[in-house]
């Protein structure tokens, strides 16, 4: 791929049961040359792959890594990541990896994770996979506001099951520089103000909020998948992120 010097490469990076597709909404909404816009399929969410199963969050962030270097990130051009979801786990050990790399890191209705997190640490080591639930269990566990009955149809037409070796992975992050990177949160289902005021008090899930050295908060208020519910006012404010890389 080509780049621009002085153009930030933006890397759209979905969660869990999603690949690059759930940002195509998003993509035609960015008013950005493509060359300069890449998303991502995690490994283990790659529906053909018949090793799926056994990927792991070293996996995905190599994987990552290579398309930074694919895409010709250096201190030179700046690559800004967005990660939705949980996303959260494989980008938080990209950023403790490679600091230097990432001009930016906006998080969609989600958050850098904490050192020794891991998302299920009670799966039994016998789930393979976790498949996307039920919506309504699904709506217990996050908000689908806003999202019509096809964007659900095609939703669950396309989900890929989460791999259980990356649900049961310790997150391991030993460099205090990732929390030198400027962050955006785009805060949907939860306000900016609540989140700040979870990190204050030392909530778990927001610890690493609060340790954050340069953080804007942006308002979007829908449910967790903007990309589907609000896909354009999502892509003003990635690229309105983008825009403050230097």
């Amino acid at each position: 791929m080509t780049s621009h010097a002085s153009t930030p490469t933006i890397i759209l990076i979905a969660g869990h049961w999603l690949g690059a597709w759930a940002w195509d909404d998003v993509r035609a909404h960015l008013g950005t040359d493509d060359s300069l816009v890449a998303a991502i399929t995690l490994p283990g969410l790659e529906a053909g792959d018949p090793g799926r199963t056994e990927a792991t969050l070293d996996d995905q962030v190599e994987a990552i890594r290579r398309v930074i270097a694919e895409l010709g990130g250096s201190r030179e051009h700046p690559v800004v990541i967005v990660a939705h979801s949980g996303a959260n786990a494989p980008v938080s050990l990209v950023l403790d990896h490679d600091p230097e790399l990432i001009r930016r890191v906006v998080w969609v209705d989600s958050g850098p994770v904490a050192p020794g997190s891991i998302f299920a640490p009670g799966l039994p080591a016998e789930v393979q996979e976790l498949p996307l639930p039920p919506f309504e269990v699904l709506a217990e566990q996050a908000s689908i506001a806003g999202l019509s009955a096809d964007v659900l149809a095609r939703f669950r037409d396309r989900a890929v099951p989460q791999p259980g070796t990356v649900l049961r992975q310790p997150v391991v992050l030993v460099n205090d520089d990732r929390r030198k990177i400027p962050t955006t949160l785009i805060c949907c289902s939860i306000s900016g103000a609540q989140v700040l005021e979870l990190a204050r008090g030392g909530n778990a899930m927001f610890a690493e909020v609060a340790a954050l050295e340069h953080c804007d908060v942006v308002d979007l208020p829908t449910g967790h998948w903007p990309m589907w519910s609000r896909p354009r006012d999502l892509a003003v404010a990635i690229r309105s992120a983008a825009s403050r890389v230097s």
